[in-house]
């Protein structure tokens, strides 16, 4: 089994001022080549820090990737953090800076001084040259230290890519990825399939499942979210082929046991389920929301469907949410109209849905106590599941 670890390195990420969008990116490259990927950190611009959690990983992991730190300026510390964590001295690459003073020139300017630094490459290492940007990485051999107990031998390979996301994706997938294939004889990948249930809590879910998250291979997961349950199910196999087959025995107990909660899989929406069932009863759907700032409106009307007719958002009191969404069926010339209104009470909110439809009015009243900000979004997924299970049960 291949580990990995993955280290972004930068202080405007732990002060929250950018996004960590490498590491979902570097993650999906190690399942698809089969690697197992455990621990996921940040670090500051610290070499100190830096340099221990390459060891502390270094320790654990086969493979370590670094992201950010790579450039000219005094805080990008990553070369001699690596550098020390290696107990291999930086050395300055000629030919690197040829290339960075070629690169530069592009743009018709002269390099500055400072930028020599990214000519340094600790000593032994592998270079990857960097097409996109100034910041060559690198690849070097983690030399196990006594301190940490280890024998003899190889233990990890340090992995130093840029930070700017760009440039981090184009030498991870032209360089990286071919030579973890040949380092570490990668003939495996990893496979993810990840069902979608609505109208059940994660508990119930769980309750209902909980066994098939003790697998080893596939193995299953929850994720919650307002009122959607995501069940992952990731299966490690030598092809693509095989890792279906495996997914594939699996999903079919989770459906049979889940049974209509289960709307969809992977990049299918809740909204997208609804409206497909309106499709087949051959129905056209007009919207009337109340107090949710368009959430629901936006989502049916993402994409045309063909069932999608339009709808209004407006303050409406729960005494008429039926008539007036009878009114926007009626302006909107749809055979079916979904109305929704959510009220703020003193320490929850009420959801009302009405739901009119050729086979007749349905309604529905609940309640929700979780973070107010989270309450449009509930309350849009609740509607979307009600009409999706009755429009079901009409047909």
């Amino acid at each position: 089994m291949t580990t990995a670890e993955i280290i972004t390195i930068g202080t405007e990420l732990l002060l929250g001022e950018t996004a960590d969008t490498n590491t979902r990116f570097i993650a999906r490259a190690l399942r698809a080549l089969g690697v197992d990927l455990f621990r996921a950190q940040t670090v500051g611009d610290n070499t100190a820090r830096i340099a221990e959690a390459v060891r502390e990983a270094a320790a654990r992991a086969d493979i370590v990737i670094t992201t950010g730190g790579l450039g000219p300026t005094v805080d990008d510390p990553t070369r001699q953090a690596i550098a020390e964590a290696c107990e291999a001295p930086l050395e300055f690459h000629p030919e690197l800076w040829e290339q960075i003073t070629a690169r530069i020139a592009r743009y018709g300017r002269l390099p500055t001084e400072n930028q020599k630094r990214q000519a340094y490459i600790p000593r032994g290492a592998i270079v990857i040259e960097n097409p996109v940007g100034t910041a060559p990485a690198f690849i070097v051999d983690f030399p196990p230290l006594p301190s940490l107990g280890e024998g003899p031998g190889v233990r990890a390979v340090i992995i130093s890519l840029p930070g700017v996301p760009r440039e981090m994706e184009t030498l991870l997938a032209g360089a990286v990825v071919p030579f973890l294939q040949e380092r570490f004889g990668l003939h495996e990948l990893i496979l993810v399939r990840t069902l979608h249930a609505s109208g059940l809590g994660e508990g119930m879910v769980d309750d209902k499942i909980g066994d098939l998250e003790t697998l080893a291979n596939p193995t299953v997961g929850l994720t919650a979210h307002s009122g959607i349950v995501d069940i992952r199910i990731a299966a490690k196999a030598a092809s693509e082929a095989e890792a279906q087959t495996m997914i594939a025995a699996v999903e079919a107990d989770v459906r049979a046991r889940l049974g209509e909660a289960i709307y969809g899989a992977d990049e299918e929406t809740l909204e997208g389920a609804a409206l497909d069932m309106l499709a087949r009863r051959g129905w056209t759907l007009a919207c009337l929301e109340s107090g949710m700032g368009s959430a629901l409106l936006a989502r049916l009307g993402r994409g045309g469907h063909a069932a999608w007719r339009g709808g209004s958002s407006r303050t409406v009191r729960a005494e008429t949410l039926a008539e007036e969404t009878e009114a926007v069926r009626r302006s909107e010339k749809a055979s079916a109209a979904l109305g929704v209104r959510l009220e703020q009470m003193d320490e929850s909110q009420t959801i009302s849905v009405v739901l009119l439809t050729p086979s007749g009015k349905a309604e529905r009243t609940l309640t929700y106590g979780g973070h107010p900000g989270n309450a449009p979004r509930w309350a849009a997924n609740m509607a979307l599941d009600f009409l999706r299970r009755a429009g079901q049960e009409a047909g």
